[in-house]
């Protein structure tokens, strides 16, 4: 659609930029002297309403013939025509501005003599009058000057048309990038989220195991537990992100399976404000963390220990503050482990969120504490 024939707005401020053009035109016609100011704005005023509209269709003839043609040919083959700065090259650009100007420069001079034989039957017609008697013999020394004007006015509406398009190539260019980055960013988090699943199954597969020989029965129930779990994570494969009840109600599920493993050794603790509750949050972000805290944490201490899972909301800034702290074992050896946990997390929430989320880790005494800050993204109301 045109840009301004599809915007009555733009229409309107087209048209009153025609009105100084108007005043010049008759200006002139008024230096050359033979034509009373009544004579000539009877004459310029329905010439350049008529002009204005012809004008508008450049904008077909510059969408046919765009300023990429300048480089068109360089771009088939520069290896055969010659580099930057050869006369291959030179020969390359001014055929490309030929195929631009030569065309706008033949339509301007064929438009502004269709506008010349307009303005000379409006001036025949007018002299029919006995008000404007003669005006068309009088107006035959103006012709020229209607002719050039027109000339420059066709050339300043090909410009007009130019940069628009120039404006509209710019836009859609940001909007392709912005696109990619979404699509990219989208593929960047699909990547991190399937990583937590098989992460955790291969821990839950590894304690089964060890429990089918010591204890059938719990290897069973863990099982059970674990299929539960893997249940509620299959409609998260689509969701980029779910209300904090949600992920809590998967912690739980995941505590389950975790449960039977340690039993009374793992000491789960909940302090969640209401207020965050409908917050929304990338799937399984939590998960790894707690999954973390068990792995590390509870598995190394033999008399057992806790996790503590604190969220909070901030009303200054519209956050979600939320921390996932455990005790340890400061003097037990470090486990060689590929650290998908902390590592994803941190991926995805700058990968989300940038700069509007935070990330920390810290240890005290024989605390460990890993903190999170993402904006408040209520769940949507539904009707």
């Amino acid at each position: 659609m045109h840009p301004i024939l599809g915007k009555p707005k733009r229409l309107a401020l087209y048209l009153l930029a025609w009105v100084p053009l108007t005043k010049l035109l008759a200006y002139l016609l008024a230096a050359q002297g033979g034509l009373s100011s009544l004579e000539i704005t009877v004459l310029i005023v329905p010439l350049a309403v008529l002009y204005a509209f012809i004008c508008l269709s450049i904008w077909y003839s510059c969408r046919a013939v765009p300023l990429e043609t300048i480089s068109f040919v360089g771009v088939i083959s520069p290896d055969v025509l010659g580099g930057k700065g050869s006369p291959q090259a030179a020969i390359r650009e001014a055929t490309g501005l030929l195929r631009v100007v030569l065309p706008n420069i033949l339509a301007a001079l064929i438009v502004s003599f269709l506008w010349l034989l307009a303005a000379k039957g409006l001036a025949a017609e007018l002299s029919t009058f006995s008000k404007f008697q003669g005006l068309n013999q009088r107006f035959e020394k103006d012709l020229p000057l209607v002719f050039g004007v027109g000339v420059l006015l066709y050339l300043l509406s090909v410009a007009m048309h130019y940069t628009i398009l120039a404006q509209e190539a710019s836009r859609e260019a940001e909007q392709r990038v912005l696109q990619a980055h979404v699509q990219a960013r989208d593929a960047e988090l699909r990547a991190l989220k399937a990583q937590v699943n098989p992460h955790f199954l291969f821990n839950s597969l590894h304690s089964i195991s060890a429990l089918t020989s010591s204890d059938p029965a719990r290897a069973r129930e863990m099982c059970i537990a674990l299929a539960d779990f893997l249940r509620r994570t299959l409609g998260l494969g689509e969701k980029s992100v779910i209300s904090l009840e949600e992920e809590l109600s998967l912690i739980h599920s995941f505590l389950a399976v975790e449960k039977i493993r340690f039993g009374a050794r793992l000491d789960m603790r909940e302090d969640i404000e209401p207020e965050t509750l409908d917050c929304m949050v990338p799937p399984l972000l939590l998960q790894p963390l707690v999954e973390n805290a068990v792995a590390h944490g509870i598995a190394n201490l033999t008399e057992g220990g806790w996790i503590h899972l604190n969220a909070n909301y901030r009303a200054a800034d519209a956050s979600v503050a939320i921390s996932v702290e455990n005790s340890f074992d400061p003097e037990a050896p470090a486990r060689r482990r590929n650290g998908v946990g902390l590592v994803n997390v941190r991926q995805r929430l700058y990968t989300r969120y940038g700069d509007r989320a935070s990330f920390s880790v810290s240890k005290n005494g024989e605390s460990f504490q890993v903190g999170l800050t993402l904006p408040a993204e209520r769940k949507p109301v539904t009707a």
